[in-house]
């Protein structure tokens, strides 16, 4: 499974906690785009589709969320609610975000600039570029 949890520096401080995500030390990529989403309605699913190339940290900044994921041979779902966690998507991967909590913010660290051609959106394609 091209998808793992990874743990970012948590800075414990009186005055409030700070966590540090550096290109090529905690992240595994050069971050070419960071973008977030929030206000999600209730029951709203985000997500839904699939990178060719690009690959992202996906993190709660605020709230939580739950993360399916799917290689087109195992199937796994994350909860985030940490904001010093993150969770690792490499490419060929769908990912489905849901059940966000009043006041989610996910943030996500992408290794490509925005490219629509880049993104497989259709299931069915999806299964046959992963399965060959």
């Amino acid at each position: 499974m091209n998808a793992r949890l990874i743990d970012l520096p948590k800075i414990v401080d009186p005055r409030g906690n700070l966590t540090v995500a550096e290109q090529m030390k905690n992240i595994p990529f050069d971050i070419a785009r960071v973008y977030w989403t929030y206000d999600v309605p209730s029951g709203e699913r985000r997500g839904g589709h699939a990178h060719r190339t690009c690959e992202e940290i996906v993190i709660a900044a605020g709230g939580s969320f739950d993360v399916e994921v799917f290689d087109g041979f195992e199937r796994k779902v994350f909860h985030l609610n940490h904001p010093w966690q993150g969770l690792y998507i490499g490419t060929n991967v769908w990912r489905t975000l849901e059940d966000f909590s009043s006041g989610a913010v996910c943030l996500v660290l992408a290794s490509e600039l925005f490219d629509e051609d880049e993104y497989i959106y259709d299931y069915d394609e999806f299964l046959k570029t992963v399965k060959g």
